[in-house]
Protein backbone atom coordinates (compact mmCIF):
# COMPACT_ATOMS: atom_id res chain seq x y z
CA UNK A 1 0.00 0.00 0.00
CA UNK A 2 0.73 3.32 -0.68
CA UNK A 3 2.61 5.12 2.67
CA UNK A 4 2.25 9.07 2.73
CA UNK A 5 5.10 10.21 5.13
CA UNK A 6 4.27 14.37 5.91
CA UNK A 7 6.81 15.98 8.05
CA UNK A 8 5.25 17.46 11.36
CA UNK A 9 4.17 21.11 11.16
CA UNK A 10 4.67 23.54 14.72
CA UNK A 11 1.49 24.65 15.70
CA UNK A 12 1.01 26.77 18.67
CA UNK A 13 -2.12 24.52 20.41
CA UNK A 14 -4.55 26.51 22.67
CA UNK A 15 -2.50 25.85 25.42
CA UNK A 16 0.29 26.96 23.92
CA UNK A 17 1.80 23.62 23.51
CA UNK A 18 3.19 22.41 20.19
CA UNK A 19 3.30 18.96 18.18
CA UNK A 20 6.18 17.43 19.85
CA UNK A 21 8.71 13.80 19.36
CA UNK A 22 8.30 11.16 21.65
CA UNK A 23 11.87 10.16 20.93
CA UNK A 24 12.94 11.89 23.82
CA UNK A 25 10.75 10.80 26.63
CA UNK A 26 11.36 8.25 28.68
CA UNK A 27 9.14 4.92 28.60
CA UNK A 28 7.24 5.87 32.14
CA UNK A 29 6.53 8.87 30.44
CA UNK A 30 4.92 7.45 27.46
CA UNK A 31 3.09 4.59 29.50
CA UNK A 32 1.65 7.42 31.84
CA UNK A 33 0.46 9.97 28.59
CA UNK A 34 -1.36 7.05 27.11
CA UNK A 35 -2.72 6.11 30.22
CA UNK A 36 -3.90 10.17 31.25
CA UNK A 37 -1.99 10.73 34.15
CA UNK A 38 1.00 13.12 33.33
CA UNK A 39 1.88 15.08 29.87
CA UNK A 40 5.67 15.40 29.30
CA UNK A 41 6.46 18.18 27.48
CA UNK A 42 6.97 18.75 23.53
CA UNK A 43 10.51 18.40 21.72
CA UNK A 44 11.72 18.52 18.15
CA UNK A 45 9.43 19.96 16.50
CA UNK A 46 9.49 20.14 12.58
CA UNK A 47 8.30 22.24 10.38
CA UNK A 48 6.65 21.82 6.90
CA UNK A 49 3.57 23.33 4.73
CA UNK A 50 0.43 21.53 4.94
CA UNK A 51 -2.53 22.45 2.35
CA UNK A 52 -4.62 25.33 3.64
CA UNK A 53 -8.67 25.09 5.02
CA UNK A 54 -10.47 27.29 6.47
CA UNK A 55 -10.13 27.58 9.64
CA UNK A 56 -11.75 24.38 12.44
CA UNK A 57 -12.19 25.34 15.85
CA UNK A 58 -13.25 23.67 18.70
CA UNK A 59 -16.22 25.05 21.09
CA UNK A 60 -16.62 23.62 24.65
CA UNK A 61 -20.19 22.31 24.87
CA UNK A 62 -20.21 20.75 28.85
CA UNK A 63 -17.62 20.37 31.04
CA UNK A 64 -16.93 18.61 34.65
CA UNK A 65 -16.13 14.82 33.27
CA UNK A 66 -13.92 12.62 34.83
CA UNK A 67 -11.46 11.08 31.85
CA UNK A 68 -13.80 10.71 29.58
CA UNK A 69 -13.43 7.54 27.34
CA UNK A 70 -16.55 7.03 24.48
CA UNK A 71 -19.39 8.43 23.71
CA UNK A 72 -23.06 7.31 21.78
CA UNK A 73 -26.02 9.47 20.50
CA UNK A 74 -29.76 8.09 22.01
CA UNK A 75 -32.11 8.77 19.11
CA UNK A 76 -33.50 11.98 21.53
CA UNK A 77 -30.10 13.52 21.07
CA UNK A 78 -28.92 12.99 24.11
CA UNK A 79 -25.10 11.63 24.93
CA UNK A 80 -24.27 8.85 26.66
CA UNK A 81 -21.04 9.06 28.17
CA UNK A 82 -18.14 6.93 29.93
CA UNK A 83 -15.76 7.58 32.24
CA UNK A 84 -12.85 5.33 33.44
CA UNK A 85 -13.28 5.45 36.40
CA UNK A 86 -16.12 3.19 36.21
CA UNK A 87 -19.45 5.50 35.54
CA UNK A 88 -21.57 5.88 32.83
CA UNK A 89 -23.12 9.77 32.54
CA UNK A 90 -25.71 11.56 30.04
CA UNK A 91 -26.07 14.93 28.31
CA UNK A 92 -29.70 15.79 28.59
CA UNK A 93 -30.78 18.37 25.78
CA UNK A 94 -27.03 19.83 26.50
CA UNK A 95 -26.96 19.80 30.42
CA UNK A 96 -24.66 17.03 32.03
CA UNK A 97 -26.47 15.17 34.24
CA UNK A 98 -24.55 15.56 37.47
CA UNK A 99 -25.80 11.83 38.61
CA UNK A 100 -24.67 9.04 37.27
CA UNK A 101 -26.59 6.66 35.21
CA UNK A 102 -27.25 3.25 37.83
CA UNK A 103 -27.17 0.00 36.98
CA UNK A 104 -23.50 -0.47 35.04
CA UNK A 105 -22.55 -3.91 36.88
CA UNK A 106 -20.77 -3.60 40.27
CA UNK A 107 -17.36 -5.87 39.25
CA UNK A 108 -17.28 -4.01 36.22
CA UNK A 109 -17.53 -0.81 38.28
CA UNK A 110 -14.81 -2.23 40.67
CA UNK A 111 -12.78 -3.46 38.39
CA UNK A 112 -12.33 -0.61 36.62
CA UNK A 113 -11.63 1.78 39.37
CA UNK A 114 -8.78 -0.61 40.21
CA UNK A 115 -7.53 -0.53 36.37
CA UNK A 116 -8.10 2.82 36.26
CA UNK A 117 -5.79 3.71 38.96
CA UNK A 118 -3.29 1.54 37.74
CA UNK A 119 -2.90 2.91 34.01
CA UNK A 120 -4.64 3.04 31.02
CA UNK A 121 -7.55 0.71 32.25
CA UNK A 122 -11.52 1.41 33.07
CA UNK A 123 -14.99 1.94 31.61
CA UNK A 124 -14.37 2.54 28.02
CA UNK A 125 -16.16 2.48 24.83
CA UNK A 126 -19.44 2.29 24.50
CA UNK A 127 -22.11 1.97 21.54
CA UNK A 128 -25.99 1.25 20.65
CA UNK A 129 -27.02 -1.37 18.78
CA UNK A 130 -27.77 -0.65 15.15
CA UNK A 131 -31.86 -1.39 16.23
CA UNK A 132 -31.65 0.21 19.74
CA UNK A 133 -34.87 1.91 19.43
CA UNK A 134 -36.34 -1.99 19.19
CA UNK A 135 -33.95 -3.46 21.82
CA UNK A 136 -32.57 -0.82 24.13
CA UNK A 137 -29.38 -2.59 24.11
CA UNK A 138 -25.98 -0.47 24.72
CA UNK A 139 -22.37 -2.24 24.29
CA UNK A 140 -19.43 -1.31 26.67
CA UNK A 141 -16.10 -2.56 26.74
CA UNK A 142 -14.23 -1.97 30.24
CA UNK A 143 -10.89 -3.71 32.06
CA UNK A 144 -11.37 -6.41 34.42
CA UNK A 145 -9.65 -8.17 36.67
CA UNK A 146 -6.65 -7.51 38.97
CA UNK A 147 -3.16 -5.57 38.23
CA UNK A 148 -1.69 -9.28 38.28
CA UNK A 149 -4.50 -10.59 36.10
CA UNK A 150 -6.62 -8.93 33.84
CA UNK A 151 -8.23 -8.41 30.56
CA UNK A 152 -10.63 -6.50 28.33
CA UNK A 153 -14.38 -7.46 28.18
CA UNK A 154 -17.53 -6.76 26.31
CA UNK A 155 -20.84 -6.37 27.93
CA UNK A 156 -24.28 -6.18 27.05
CA UNK A 157 -26.86 -4.36 28.53
CA UNK A 158 -29.80 -2.30 28.51
CA UNK A 159 -30.72 1.33 28.98
CA UNK A 160 -34.33 2.17 29.70
CA UNK A 161 -33.67 5.92 29.21
CA UNK A 162 -33.23 5.81 32.81
CA UNK A 163 -30.96 3.16 34.30
CA UNK A 164 -29.09 0.10 33.05
CA UNK A 165 -30.10 -3.11 33.60
CA UNK A 166 -29.72 -6.86 32.09
CA UNK A 167 -25.72 -6.09 32.35
CA UNK A 168 -24.52 -9.92 30.32
CA UNK A 169 -20.52 -10.40 28.87
CA UNK A 170 -20.86 -11.46 25.71
CA UNK A 171 -16.87 -11.51 25.02
CA UNK A 172 -13.40 -11.50 26.72
CA UNK A 173 -10.04 -11.71 25.86
CA UNK A 174 -8.97 -15.86 26.53
CA UNK A 175 -5.50 -14.41 28.03
CA UNK A 176 -5.28 -12.65 31.14
CA UNK A 177 -2.14 -10.26 31.45
CA UNK A 178 -0.59 -8.13 34.49
CA UNK A 179 -0.19 -4.32 34.26
CA UNK A 180 -2.59 -1.99 33.45
CA UNK A 181 -1.12 -1.41 29.42
CA UNK A 182 -3.16 -1.97 25.66
CA UNK A 183 -6.49 -3.03 26.81
CA UNK A 184 -7.97 -1.94 23.37
CA UNK A 185 -11.77 -1.39 23.70
CA UNK A 186 -12.89 0.63 20.19
CA UNK A 187 -16.58 -1.10 19.09
CA UNK A 188 -17.59 -0.59 15.63
CA UNK A 189 -20.63 -1.83 13.83
CA UNK A 190 -20.59 -3.68 10.61
CA UNK A 191 -23.99 -3.11 8.40
CA UNK A 192 -24.71 -6.54 8.92
CA UNK A 193 -24.62 -5.89 12.74
CA UNK A 194 -21.77 -7.61 13.84
CA UNK A 195 -19.31 -6.09 15.87
CA UNK A 196 -15.97 -5.40 16.08
CA UNK A 197 -13.94 -4.96 18.64
CA UNK A 198 -9.76 -3.79 18.91
CA UNK A 199 -8.12 -5.37 21.60
CA UNK A 200 -4.23 -4.61 22.65
CA UNK A 201 -1.31 -6.15 22.52
CA UNK A 202 -0.92 -6.98 26.58
CA UNK A 203 2.01 -4.11 27.06
CA UNK A 204 5.35 -2.87 26.76
CA UNK A 205 8.40 -5.22 27.57
CA UNK A 206 9.23 -6.31 30.28
CA UNK A 207 5.76 -8.18 30.54
CA UNK A 208 6.05 -11.24 29.34
CA UNK A 209 3.06 -14.18 28.78
CA UNK A 210 4.54 -17.64 27.94
CA UNK A 211 8.52 -16.94 28.16
CA UNK A 212 7.98 -14.28 25.79
CA UNK A 213 7.13 -10.33 25.67
CA UNK A 214 3.86 -9.80 25.48
CA UNK A 215 3.58 -8.32 22.08
CA UNK A 216 3.85 -11.33 20.50
CA UNK A 217 1.02 -12.41 20.86
CA UNK A 218 -0.12 -10.02 18.16
CA UNK A 219 1.18 -12.63 16.02
CA UNK A 220 -0.24 -15.64 17.43
CA UNK A 221 -4.07 -16.86 16.16
CA UNK A 222 -4.68 -18.34 19.18
CA UNK A 223 -4.93 -15.50 21.15
CA UNK A 224 -6.77 -12.44 21.41
CA UNK A 225 -4.12 -10.48 22.13
CA UNK A 226 -3.13 -7.63 19.21
CA UNK A 227 -6.37 -8.14 17.38
CA UNK A 228 -9.36 -6.84 15.97
CA UNK A 229 -12.04 -9.50 16.68
CA UNK A 230 -15.60 -9.78 15.20
CA UNK A 231 -18.51 -11.00 16.94
CA UNK A 232 -22.56 -11.04 16.94
CA UNK A 233 -24.61 -8.88 18.49
CA UNK A 234 -25.00 -11.37 21.12
CA UNK A 235 -21.52 -12.28 21.42
CA UNK A 236 -21.74 -15.68 18.93
CA UNK A 237 -19.35 -15.94 16.15
CA UNK A 238 -19.57 -15.00 12.82
CA UNK A 239 -19.80 -18.43 10.49
CA UNK A 240 -17.64 -16.56 7.74
CA UNK A 241 -14.94 -15.03 9.82
CA UNK A 242 -11.42 -15.47 8.43
CA UNK A 243 -10.07 -18.12 10.63
CA UNK A 244 -13.55 -19.65 12.15
CA UNK A 245 -12.24 -22.96 10.08
CA UNK A 246 -8.77 -22.50 11.76
CA UNK A 247 -8.72 -25.06 14.74
CA UNK A 248 -5.74 -23.41 15.69
CA UNK A 249 -6.94 -20.14 15.61
CA UNK A 250 -9.47 -18.21 17.95
CA UNK A 251 -12.23 -18.18 15.60
CA UNK A 252 -13.12 -14.53 16.84
CA UNK A 253 -10.42 -12.86 15.27
CA UNK A 254 -10.83 -10.46 12.23
CA UNK A 255 -7.24 -9.26 12.09
CA UNK A 256 -4.19 -9.41 13.68
CA UNK A 257 -1.05 -7.81 14.15
CA UNK A 258 -2.53 -4.80 15.85
CA UNK A 259 -0.71 -3.19 18.98
CA UNK A 260 -2.84 -1.09 20.64
CA UNK A 261 -5.51 0.07 18.72
CA UNK A 262 -7.99 2.83 20.12
CA UNK A 263 -9.48 4.68 17.39
CA UNK A 264 -12.13 3.09 14.77
CA UNK A 265 -14.68 3.49 12.40
CA UNK A 266 -16.39 2.81 9.85
CA UNK A 267 -17.06 4.10 6.61
CA UNK A 268 -20.87 3.81 5.00
CA UNK A 269 -19.87 5.29 1.63
CA UNK A 270 -16.79 3.15 0.52
CA UNK A 271 -17.89 0.25 3.16
CA UNK A 272 -14.14 0.52 4.88
CA UNK A 273 -13.04 0.20 8.26
CA UNK A 274 -10.16 2.57 9.43
CA UNK A 275 -8.08 2.01 12.59
CA UNK A 276 -5.59 4.38 14.41
CA UNK A 277 -3.00 2.27 16.54
CA UNK A 278 -0.10 3.40 18.79
CA UNK A 279 3.16 2.86 17.89
CA UNK A 280 6.29 2.64 20.35
CA UNK A 281 7.94 5.54 20.36
CA UNK A 282 6.53 6.98 16.79
CA UNK A 283 5.94 4.71 14.47
CA UNK A 284 1.95 5.28 15.07
CA UNK A 285 -0.31 4.50 12.16
CA UNK A 286 -2.96 4.75 10.25
CA UNK A 287 -4.76 1.57 8.17
CA UNK A 288 -7.29 0.17 6.37
CA UNK A 289 -8.74 -2.72 8.39
CA UNK A 290 -9.02 -5.82 6.32
CA UNK A 291 -10.75 -9.69 6.99
CA UNK A 292 -7.85 -11.93 7.95
CA UNK A 293 -4.68 -9.30 7.01
CA UNK A 294 -1.78 -9.32 9.33
CA UNK A 295 -0.55 -5.48 9.97
CA UNK A 296 2.53 -6.88 11.13
CA UNK A 297 3.44 -5.96 14.92
CA UNK A 298 5.98 -5.94 16.31
CA UNK A 299 7.65 -8.10 13.28
CA UNK A 300 7.23 -5.06 11.20
CA UNK A 301 7.41 -1.78 12.40
CA UNK A 302 8.08 1.88 12.42
CA UNK A 303 8.44 2.11 16.32
CA UNK A 304 11.48 2.19 18.42
CA UNK A 305 11.67 0.81 21.68
CA UNK A 306 11.57 2.77 24.90
CA UNK A 307 14.65 1.37 26.78
CA UNK A 308 17.01 1.82 23.97
CA UNK A 309 15.93 3.71 21.16
CA UNK A 310 16.59 0.91 18.44
CA UNK A 311 14.09 -0.09 16.19
CA UNK A 312 11.42 -2.46 17.03
CA UNK A 313 11.37 -4.47 14.06
CA UNK A 314 14.22 -5.43 11.44
CA UNK A 315 11.92 -3.99 8.65
CA UNK A 316 9.37 -1.71 8.22
CA UNK A 317 7.12 -3.23 5.54
CA UNK A 318 6.94 -7.03 3.99
CA UNK A 319 4.88 -8.14 0.89
CA UNK A 320 2.75 -10.50 2.86
CA UNK A 321 1.78 -7.97 5.59
CA UNK A 322 -0.83 -4.63 5.12
CA UNK A 323 1.45 -0.94 5.24
CA UNK A 324 -0.17 1.69 6.74
CA UNK A 325 -1.38 4.31 5.16
CA UNK A 326 0.23 6.94 7.84
CA UNK A 327 2.94 6.82 10.00
CA UNK A 328 3.14 9.57 12.61
CA UNK A 329 6.87 9.97 14.07
CA UNK A 330 6.77 11.88 16.48
CA UNK A 331 4.16 10.25 17.91
CA UNK A 332 0.66 11.51 18.45
CA UNK A 333 -0.52 8.79 20.45
CA UNK A 334 -3.88 8.15 18.46
CA UNK A 335 -7.10 7.94 20.29
CA UNK A 336 -10.29 8.56 18.49
CA UNK A 337 -11.49 8.68 15.04
CA UNK A 338 -14.34 9.68 12.63
CA UNK A 339 -15.31 9.58 8.99
CA UNK A 340 -17.07 12.72 8.06
CA UNK A 341 -20.49 11.55 5.77
CA UNK A 342 -22.78 14.60 7.15
CA UNK A 343 -24.80 16.90 5.55
CA UNK A 344 -23.60 20.08 7.87
CA UNK A 345 -20.27 20.63 6.70
CA UNK A 346 -20.11 19.82 3.12
CA UNK A 347 -16.09 20.99 2.52
CA UNK A 348 -15.56 17.67 5.16
CA UNK A 349 -16.65 15.57 3.39
CA UNK A 350 -14.96 11.92 3.15
CA UNK A 351 -12.32 13.62 5.58
CA UNK A 352 -11.19 11.54 8.39
CA UNK A 353 -10.57 13.51 11.94
CA UNK A 354 -8.08 11.43 14.27
CA UNK A 355 -7.52 12.64 17.54
CA UNK A 356 -4.31 12.96 19.36
CA UNK A 357 -3.38 12.63 23.31
CA UNK A 358 0.48 13.49 23.37
CA UNK A 359 0.19 16.40 20.52
CA UNK A 360 -3.35 18.05 22.33
CA UNK A 361 -4.92 18.08 18.52
CA UNK A 362 -6.71 16.45 16.55
CA UNK A 363 -5.59 15.06 13.10
CA UNK A 364 -7.35 16.06 9.60
CA UNK A 365 -6.74 14.42 6.83
CA UNK A 366 -8.31 14.23 3.17
CA UNK A 367 -7.96 11.09 1.12
CA UNK A 368 -7.29 10.32 -2.23
CA UNK A 369 -8.68 8.24 -4.99
CA UNK A 370 -6.66 5.70 -3.85
CA UNK A 371 -7.00 5.40 -0.38
CA UNK A 372 -3.79 7.90 -0.01
CA UNK A 373 -2.96 10.61 2.15
CA UNK A 374 -3.25 14.07 0.17
CA UNK A 375 -3.10 16.62 2.68
CA UNK A 376 -3.16 16.83 6.66
CA UNK A 377 -3.67 19.85 9.03
CA UNK A 378 -3.81 19.61 13.13
CA UNK A 379 -6.61 21.34 14.79
CA UNK A 380 -5.41 22.92 18.45
CA UNK A 381 -7.05 21.77 21.11
CA UNK A 382 -4.77 22.37 23.83
CA UNK A 383 -5.98 18.93 25.80
CA UNK A 384 -5.64 15.59 25.29
CA UNK A 385 -7.69 13.80 22.79
CA UNK A 386 -9.43 10.80 23.99
CA UNK A 387 -12.40 9.99 21.41
CA UNK A 388 -14.05 11.92 18.35
CA UNK A 389 -17.25 11.18 16.64
CA UNK A 390 -19.77 12.37 14.16
CA UNK A 391 -23.43 12.71 15.77
CA UNK A 392 -26.83 12.49 13.98
CA UNK A 393 -27.44 15.73 12.86
CA UNK A 394 -23.95 16.28 11.51
CA UNK A 395 -21.70 17.80 13.77
CA UNK A 396 -18.36 16.44 15.18
CA UNK A 397 -17.64 16.22 19.01
CA UNK A 398 -14.57 15.75 21.03
CA UNK A 399 -14.07 14.21 24.47
CA UNK A 400 -10.78 15.44 25.95
CA UNK A 401 -9.05 13.27 28.63
CA UNK A 402 -8.34 14.77 32.04
CA UNK A 403 -9.73 14.88 35.50
CA UNK A 404 -12.01 17.75 34.06
CA UNK A 405 -12.65 16.71 30.75
CA UNK A 406 -14.87 18.06 28.22
CA UNK A 407 -17.28 17.41 25.36
CA UNK A 408 -16.34 20.02 22.80
CA UNK A 409 -17.41 21.09 19.14
CA UNK A 410 -15.74 21.12 16.09
CA UNK A 411 -16.96 24.39 14.05
CA UNK A 412 -15.35 26.42 11.18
Amino acid sequence: MFISFLFKLTLPLASGIALSSCGAFSQADLVNTEAGQTSPRPTNSMEVAQTPQKEIKAVPIISGLEHPWGMAWLPNGDILITERPGRLRIVRNGVLDPEAIGGVEEVATVSAQQLFASQQGGLLDIALHPRFEENRFVYFTYSHGTQQANRTRVARAVFDGETITDWQVIFEVGQTKSGGQHFGSRLTWLPDETLLVSIGDGGNPPVQLEGDFIRQQAQNLASHLGKVIRINDDGTIPVDNPFVDNPEAAPEIWSYGHRNIQGMAYDPVTQQVWATEHGSRGGDELNLIQKGENYGWPVVSFSKEYSTGQPVAPVTSRPDMVDPLQVWTPAIAPSGLAIYRGDRHPEWQGTIFAGGLVDRGVRHLRVGKNNEIISETTIAIGDRVRDIRQSPDGHVYVLTDNNNGQLLRLES
